[in-house]
């Protein structure tokens, strides 16, 4: 009788560890974009349940909300977050069994764990996740870089640049830019010293000489160390 109860407790502890999945979890994102694209990026650590870079293309179900949301962002550097409801992460991976396609999130104006405001009307909104432009787990072994490399996010000419992550420790960093019409796409490349935000100079010259001599540098829309230590 003894044994039986013990089994049956393993058996439950088993299913119960089986059925919390590694990436499930409050996924904190910047949001950024305008009218010609609106993007969300989320908040990553070297530690389950928040170890991957993630970069979505987004849309908010209330049309009108969209069109409104778009417009206070604008293109701009101002810093705007959302705070999910808890969700399995990995579930946005290609590859998923059942992939997530929309979720519920709180729009914050700034920072959602330190002094950002909910945006009035924005509590509890309907995100739908467009396409995702990256997604890759984060190696949790020390690495350096030489470079700094930042992907190219949007088609238009509200473009901005997201640093991949690829060294730990590491930094966050989302520039926003203004492209010429029709101009490449391609990752930009910069000298990394450390932990150290990219200078401004350095991005912009690599922006004209990398992909268009017209690019012009708006500034950061993001940055940050304490996550990815």
């Amino acid at each position: 009788m003894l044994r039986t109860l013990l089994l049956s407790i393993l058996l439950l502890a088993c299913s119960l560890a089986h059925a919390t999945p590694l990436t499930w979890g409050l996924h904190g994102m910047v949001l950024f974009g305008g009218k010609q694209g609106l993007y969300a990026s989320h908040l990553p650590m070297f530690h389950a349940p928040h170890d991957y870079q993630v970069v979505l293309q987004v849309h908010l179900a209330d049309p009108a909300r969209d069109a409104q949301l778009r417009a206070l962002l604008d293109g701009g550097t101002a810093l705007w977050t959302l705070e999910p409801q808890r969700f399995e992460l990995a579930r946005l991976l290609p590859a998923a069994a059942v992939p997530l396609r929309q979720f519920q999130a709180t729009v914050v104006r700034g920072h959602f764990e330190k002094d950002g405001l909910p945006e009035t009307g924005y509590r509890d909104t309907t995100i739908v996740v467009e396409r995702v432009v990256l997604m890759r787990q984060l190696s949790p072994a020390p690495a350096s870089s030489a470079s700094a490399r930042y992907l190219q996010v949007g088609g238009g000419t509200q473009r901005f640049l997201v640093k991949r992550i690829d060294s730990r420790p590491d930094f966050e960093h989302i520039v926003a830019w203004t492209s010429p019409p029709n101009a490449p796409h391609g990752d930009v490349v910069v000298a990394k010293t450390g932990v150290q935000e990219s200078p401004a100079a350095a991005l912009r010259q690599a922006l004209r000489t990398q992909v268009a001599a017209q690019a012009a540098l708006r500034g950061t829309v993001y940055f940050s160390t304490e996550d990815v230590r």
